[in-house]
C-alpha cells in the first residue's frame, strides 16, 4: 500500500514545474491525481502518461465557477477530496516604480485570491469525510522580503493558511503552507540564469538548491496520515537560507 493509498489529491498549477513533480510523486505513492492547468496540452499529456487515476481538469483558478467545476468533476470521478495543494503561482520582476496596477492585482489574484477561492470550493468536499489536509505553496517570500508583489501575495497565503486552519479543524480538516527557497527547474538551470542560481547557492548554509523532489516529499508528508497532528504551520525547504 502507498502512503497516498487510494487519496484524491487535486493539485492546480500541475501541467509543468513543481506541480508536476508534485503530481508524479503522489501518483506513484497510490493517489488518485487530478491535475488542473491552464496548460491543456501539458497538463492533459502529463495525465494521459499516467493512467486511469489520474484526471487533467482545464482550470483557471482565479475563476469561482472553474473552482466549483474541479470538486463536481473530481467527485463524479473519484469521490470526495482528500487533498488540495494550491500550486498554482506566479511572480514577475518589477520594481515598485514599474509595476502597474493591472500588474499587481493579477499576482494576487494568481497568488492569493486563488488560494482563498480553493479553500472554500474544496472544504464542504472534505467535510463529506471529516478528514482533509490543505497545503498551500508559500515561499520564502512569504517569511522574508523579496519582490514586490510577490513577497506581499505569499505572505498573506501564510496568513489566510493559519486562519482557515483554525476553521477547519473542527471538520478533521488540516491547513498548512509550504516554503520553498530556490529550486532547481529546469527553467532556471539553464544559460544564464543558470549562473546567477550557481552564485546564489554558494550563500546557502547548505551550500546547494533544492532538487524538486526535496519539496514534494515535503507535500507527501502533510497529505499522507504521517501529517495528523499539524496545522496551521510552516513548513521550510531552504537549505537554511531564512535561519541565518
Amino acid at each position: 500500500m502507498g502512503r497516498l493509498q487510494d487519496k484524491v489529491v487535486v493539485i492546480t498549477g500541475a501541467a509543468q514545474g513543481m506541480g508536476e513533480t508534485h503530481a508524479r510523486k503522489c501518483f506513484e505513492k497510490g493517489a488518485k491525481v487530478v491535475l488542473t492547468d491552464i496548460n491543456q496540452e501539458k497538463g492533459q499529456a502529463l495525465a494521459t502518461s499516467l493512467g486511469e487515476n489520474a484526471l487533467f481538469i482545464k482550470h483557471d483558478v482565479t475563476n469561482e465557477e472553474d473552482w466549483l467545476n474541479v470538486v463536481k468533476i473530481t467527485e463524479e470521478k473519484f469521490g470526495p477530496i482528500n487533498v488540495l495543494v494550491n500550486n498554482a503561482g506566479i511572480t514577475m520582476a518589477k520594481s515598485l516604480f514599474d509595476m502597474s496596477l493591472a500588474d499587481y492585482r493579477r499576482i494576487l489574484d494568481i497568488n492569493q485570491v486563488s488560494v482563498f477561492l480553493g479553500m472554500k470550493s474544496v472544504a464542504p468536499s472534505m467535510k463529506k469525510t471529516n478528514n482533509g489536509s490543505i497545503i498551500n505553496i508559500s515561499s520564502i517570500n512569504g517569511l522574508v522580503g523579496g519582490a514586490i508583489g510577490y513577497t506581499d501575495s505569499k505572505f498573506a497565503v501564510r496568513g489566510m493558511t493559519k486562519a482557515a486552519a483554525l476553521e477547519l479543524a473542527s471538520f478533521g480538516i488540516r491547513v498548512n503552507s509550504v516554503h520553498p527557497g530556490v529550486i532547481a527547474t529546469p527553467m532556471i538551470m539553464q544559460g544564464d540564469t543558470k549562473d546567477a542560481v550557481d552564485r546564489i547557492a554558494k550563500s546557502i548554509p547548505l551550500k546547494r538548491v533544492a532538487q524538486p523532489e526535496e519539496v514534494s516529499n515535503l507535500i507527501l508528508f502533510l497529505a499522507s496520515d504521517e501529517s495528523s497532528y499539524s496545522t496551521g504551520s510552516e513548513f521550510i525547504a531552504d537549505g537554511g537560507m531564512t535561519a541565518q
